[in-house]
């Protein structure tokens, strides 16, 4: 593991741990605010993502966006990555041996940026982060707490595209998204006022 960005963004630069190196135009790293709350993670570049080396700038990517605009996310200050940073052939489900090689750049990628939330995009994010025993079906919409990261699985943005009953359900989500960033804010400024309030009596 690397702690820092360069040595991390280096180490990937000419990879070929899998064979999905074989047809790639650019390896897609990552994108966003490397000091980001919220990190999402979908599953793997498509073709507009592999031609411009930036995940999720696709039709996907720009459903994605409107969500955000809508809910008042700034794309810029949160963290986008995949579970694999080449395109699969045809958008195919990324393959174990392919998601095995490229997990540890991402894990990677997870400590750098330290989020305290994570948006997981779909089935294959969902069991590549937290386990084989999960279902999107089934806990789509729960807050996971893993490791001292809260966890929300959503619809990948590309199932939208293909059934556009997910839409509202998608919407929901990343509103408990924003909601319990929110939350979570107003916490540590009420803990870090009461910290500065009583500080020089407690030495905090």
């Amino acid at each position: 593991m690397y702690d820092n960005w360069e040595e991390l963004e280096n180490s990937i630069a000419n990879c070929k741990k899998c064979k999905l190196c074989q047809n790639r135009t650019n390896i897609v790293f990552g994108i966003g605010n490397k000091n980001a709350d919220i990190m999402l993670i979908g599953e793997g570049p498509g073709a507009d993502e592999d031609k411009q080396g930036i995940p999720f700038v696709g039709k996907a990517g720009q459903l994605m966006n409107k969500a955000f605009e809508g809910l008042g996310i700034d794309r810029g200050k949160v963290y986008i990555a995949n579970i694999v940073k080449c395109r699969p052939p045809a958008n195919r489900v990324p393959e174990n041996d392919e998601t095995e090689e490229c997990l540890n750049y991402l894990r990677n990628q997870v400590i750098l940026v330290k989020p305290k939330i994570i948006v997981l995009l779909g089935n294959t994010a969902l069991k590549n982060i937290l386990g084989k025993e999960y279902s999107i079906t089934a806990v789509r919409g729960k807050w996971i707490e893993h490791k001292g990261i809260l966890y929300m699985p959503t619809w990948h943005p590309a199932a939208l595209l293909r059934d556009e009953t997910k839409k509202i359900e998608f919407w929901k989500d990343l509103k408990q998204v924003v909601e319990k960033y929110n939350e979570e804010e107003k916490k540590y400024n009420v803990w870090r006022k009461n910290k500065k309030r009583y500080g020089i009596l407690f030495k905090l």
